[in-house]
């Protein structure tokens, strides 16, 4: 086969059966039987092609509604040019997208503008900082550190004071009520005794 167009066909087939072969592989396993090359014409080839196409799609449902989609809708699936209007929009809705969307393009313009003209900030210092992370981890274990050692200092002040209030304060408080009590007492005897002494002297 030295005619061109002859290899041309040859060629198409057998990609359309490599993508056939894959299809078949991921939708059925590689336990899937596929039948043995053909030597027999390009018509013979390209109907069992087409009829191991159209028993793939009997058996997925999803990929018959997808070819219903691309029939009906091939612009979904591929990209087409920023350049190029939507294929499936009329002009007059073009132009009304177009209007509608005016008054965004000079502060759309400008916020480009802007960022065109912000300057890149120098890769040094972006270098510096990141050669100070181990450093500022280092600070913040510290500061850390320090925080927890500053809770034990107030749990440890509170600890003096209470026990400094509890014998010191309320010792001394207790101390001084029982010998104004003590006073008292005597005071209450000593008064008890003179009167007694003025009752003999009237006698």
């Amino acid at each position: 086969m030295d005619n061109p167009l002859d290899q041309t066909t040859l060629s198409t087939i057998a990609l359309l059966e490599s993508r056939l072969l894959r299809l078949e592989h991921l939708l059925y396993g590689p336990t899937a039987s596929h039948p043995p090359p053909q030597h027999g014409s390009a018509v013979r080839k390209m109907g069992e092609l087409e009829r191991r196409f159209s028993l793939m799609l009997s058996h997925v449902r999803v990929y018959g509604e997808l070819l219903k989609i691309y029939k009906s809708h091939p612009d979904f699936f591929h990209t087409p040019s920023p350049s190029e209007p939507p294929s499936q929009l009329s002009t007059d809705a073009l132009r009304s997208i177009v209007l509608a969307s005016a008054s965004t393009f000079p502060s759309t313009l400008s916020s480009l503008t802007a960022v065109k003209d912000s300057p890149i900030p120098d890769t040094s210092e972006s270098a510096a900082l990141i050669a100070m992370t181990e450093r500022m981890k280092a600070i913040e274990a510290t500061q850390v550190a320090q925080a927890s050692e500053m809770a034990e200092l107030r749990r440890r002040s509170e600890a003096v004071m209470r026990s400094w209030y509890e014998s010191g304060v309320l010792g001394t408080s207790r101390f001084m009520a029982d010998a104004e009590s003590r006073v008292e007492r005597v005071e209450r005897q000593v008064r008890r005794k003179e009167r007694a002494k003025e009752e003999d002297k009237e006698m």
